[in-house]
């Protein structure tokens, strides 16, 4: 009788990363990060929105109404000036932090890639040890079964 080989046992290296410790890790936050994250944080908020959209509100209507000094009159020049400064340096500052993010998912993206590769190699170890014993039942049924009987 030939001699029933099964793989060699598989040995698992399960090394489990937490993506936010490997971020925090690979990249040094430095003050300048954290505060474009902040800023990305805030103005990426409904609280901002509403807060803005009531003082520009105020801002026009006191300048229309003339209840005090018109210090801008419409069409709202120095409005318009304060608005486009705060687009021009807050957008950079957001594209800073989004670009951290998008760093992190990359790091994100790696380990997912690192994961599915050990669980390629585990489902195939499994199919090969499933091959040997359905191998192996076959020819224990050889010799056990008459021979019209094993298919």
């Amino acid at each position: 009788m030939k001699k029933i080989i099964f793989p060699a046992p598989f040995k698992h290296e399960h090394i489990i990363r937490n993506v936010n410790d490997l971020f925090k890790e690979k990249l040094a936050v430095s003050v300048g990060q954290r505060a474009a994250d902040r800023v990305a944080f805030i103005v990426g908020s409904w609280k901002f929105i509403i807060i803005q959209t009531l003082i520009l509100a105020l801002w026009a209507l006191l300048n229309v109404t003339a209840w005090v000094y018109h210090w801008d009159p419409y069409p709202f020049i120095l409005m318009n000036l304060f608005l486009s400064l705060q687009a021009a340096y807050t957008a950079p500052v957001i594209m800073m932090s989004q670009n951290r993010l998008s760093e992190k998912d990359r790091l994100d993206a790696h380990n997912d890639y690192e994961l599915n590769i050990k669980a390629e190699q585990e489902v195939r170890t499994i199919l090969d040890h499933l091959e040997a014993q359905n191998e192996a039942l076959r020819k224990i049924l050889e010799q056990v079964s008459p021979p019209d009987a094993v298919e």
